[in-house]
């Protein structure tokens, strides 16, 4: 199918959407086990562990979180906490103290004062618009509440954002004045099919039938997701094995023996790491052992690196470089559940 489509549907009976360009998988989101990120709990400060430079929470039904860098806590202090990510493997979950409550036209800030209207919105006169719906919305409000309009708002009806920054809002102000009591659940997680409304583009088609993922060839490339191989374009390939300590990416030429094979091959790798990374859910540190290539043009390879991962966020990628063997390091932030976990649970 040409054009953009969204596709719900459930594995297992687990919530599961699918975000698709021409036909080819783009995004993915999935329902998680247990506490999910984007949750709002209440905690209660445990003991500081000043070797890992944080300190780990109480939270509800015996589970555990790790806050780091905290300032001001003591033990049995009743704290606001939202899950950062999923936790790894036997340890506990990452959390923030910086609240978000996100919508797909808005998010009210907690601790972050101020009206920030998307630079996606470019145009003065929708700017000055939202300027006086963000006032008007957050008049008589806590000083330290600030409001975020997003680039959905370009799209959208005045009257459906305001209403949508008040409810968000309200809800943020009933949250924050919650302290008392045990460690408790007080907002979930939205699931894979508010995600896919909130954070999505509005997509030509949405397909919700029983069959959709199915039919629209999701359960294929899924499958093909649990697989390390990647095929590239020339006939080269890449494979990404996850390990306990990193991401292991090896980039292979194939059958093309010319002098520019090399360079070839690592390029077509770098343009289609982000999408296998966001799709597989892998984040940590990322080793890629690219395919033999002049030094001369390493620099090449960072300037596709730097494009390829432009659209993953300013804070979600950390390139640092070449090591002495001469892979290359980056950094990737652990948002999502990996989809092998995911598939295995």
């Amino acid at each position: 199918m040409k054009g953009s489509a969204i596709v719900l549907g459930e594995i297992s009976g687990r919530e599961l959407a699918a975000y698709l360009v021409d036909g080819r998988l783009e995004d993915l989101a999935l329902a998680p086990p247990g506490l999910a990120p984007g949750a709002i709990l209440r905690g209660v400060v445990g003991r500081p562990v000043k070797g890992l430079g944080g300190v780990f929470i109480d939270l509800p039904d015996g589970a555990r979180g790790f806050l780091r860098q905290p300032k001001g806590l003591a033990p049995g202090e009743r704290i606001l906490v939202q899950i950062a990510g999923p936790a790894e493997p036997g340890k506990a979950l990452p959390l923030s103290q910086r609240l978000m409550f996100k919508g797909r036209h808005a998010i009210i800030t907690p601790q972050a004062p101020g009206h920030n209207i998307s630079r996606q919105i470019a145009d003065e006169g929708l700017r000055a618009t939202l300027e006086g719906l963000a006032a008007q919305v957050m008049k008589g409000a806590d000083p330290a509440l600030g409001l975020i309009l997003r680039s959905a708002c370009a799209e959208a009806d005045p009257d459906a954002v305001a209403e949508e920054a008040q409810e968000l809002r309200a809800l943020a102000e009933a949250v924050l004045a919650d302290l008392s009591g045990p460690p408790e659940l007080l907002l979930d997680a939205p699931g894979p099919h508010e995600l896919a409304w909130r954070d999505w583009p509005s997509p030509e088609l949405l397909d919700d039938a029983p069959d959709a993922l199915d039919r629209h060839g999701v359960l294929a490339q899924i499958d093909a997701l649990s697989r390390p191989e990647v095929s590239l374009t020339g006939g080269a390939s890449m494979a990404i094995e996850p390990t306990r300590a990193l991401i292991a990416v090896d980039v292979n030429t194939g059958a093309d023996t010319s002098p520019a094979a090399g360079l070839k091959a690592c390029i077509a790798a770098v343009r289609e790491l982000p999408r296998q990374l966001r799709l597989r859910g892998l984040g940590g540190q990322v080793v890629v052992d690219f395919a033999p290539c002049p030094k001369k043009d390493r620099h090449v390879l960072e300037q596709t690196l730097r494009k390829a991962f432009r659209s993953e966020g300013a804070n979600a990628i950390t390139l640092a470089g070449w090591t002495p063997l001469g892979n290359f390091e980056l950094q990737r932030r652990r948002d999502r559940i990996a989809l092998h976990d995911w598939m295995t649970a």
